[in-house]
């Protein structure tokens, strides 16, 4: 799919290789996308917590969590950075936790909208 392949260059989600995973059934993908925007959100508020608590043991369960949740979607560089966080965790680096959850909520900010946009492309 060109589109695809256009939509790849310069977003988080590797469409071309999500489709292949889902061997291109486009009503999977979309409740997938379904599933991700129900779930992300309240993930990302609780490491968001955790991180705040300084709950380590948390850190590294919802970073686990987080990180295969985006490797199952193909977000090859957001599901490096949890597990760099669930890394970090579980060797108790607090300091280097809170610089490391900055840099993934940049790197996730735009992804529901991506998944919104490309939600709308395959149904035209």
């Amino acid at each position: 799919m060109d589109k695809a392949r256009d939509m790849s260059q310069g977003s988080s989600i590797n469409f071309p290789e999500l489709l292949s995973r889902v061997d291109n059934d486009r009503e999977l993908l979309l409740d997938l996308f379904a599933i991700f925007k129900d779930d992300f959100p309240r993930h990302l508020q609780s490491l968001q917590d955790a991180v705040s608590r300084e709950d380590m043991k948390q850190i590294a369960t919802i970073s686990h969590t987080l990180k295969g949740m985006l490797s199952n979607l193909s977000v090859t560089r957001a599901a490096k950075g949890a597990a760099q966080l669930e890394n970090l965790a579980h060797s108790g680096e607090n300091i280097s936790v809170r610089k490391t959850l900055a840099a993934f909520e940049i790197e996730v900010r735009g992804l529901l909208p991506e998944m919104e946009a490309y939600t709308t492309e395959v149904w035209r």
